[in-house]
């Protein structure tokens, strides 16, 4: 199914990619974005997700839906948010010094099951496509 969120850009500044990345923080794979359609996620459950699983995606979705409320009713800021710093890595929520408008917990853990099955994403947001359009190796040249 394709979730439209070309809404959410107006009356809270938030995209796509800022709902996808914070899919991450509720342990849920991030979704394919803008694909078929700019402005949108497309998620693909397969005939081998459990109930289980089927019924954490739509918490999340309904969790992530109250955190847009937050940030159009100006209880949350429109550009330093949940949403928008996602996916929030160990290393960010624990370090000494939090400088977010936001709680380490709002963070950290969205929802009740992710305090027991928590996935800490590796990297926080790098910069979307422009990243992935100019790669630059880290790497040191290999011995031909």
């Amino acid at each position: 199914f394709i979730i439209d969120l070309l809404p959410f850009k107006k009356s809270a500044n938030i995209e796509a990619e800022d709902v996808s990345k914070r899919l991450m923080d509720y342990a849920i794979h991030s979704p394919t974005v803008a694909l078929p359609v700019p402005g949108t996620l497309m998620i693909e459950p397969t005939e081998s997700e459990s109930k289980y699983e089927l019924d954490r995606l739509a918490d999340a979705l309904v969790s992530i839906r109250g955190e847009i409320a937050a940030i159009e009713n100006g209880e949350q800021s429109r550009t330093d948010n949940v949403l928008k710093n996602a996916p929030h890595t160990a290393k960010s929520v624990t370090a000494d010094e939090w400088s977010r408008l936001y709680s380490r917990q709002m963070a950290a853990f969205p929802c009740s099951h992710s305090r027991v099955e928590k996935y800490w994403p590796a990297v926080g947001r790098i910069d979307g496509a422009h990243g992935d359009r100019h790669l630059m190796c880290s790497c040191e040249m290999l011995d031909t």
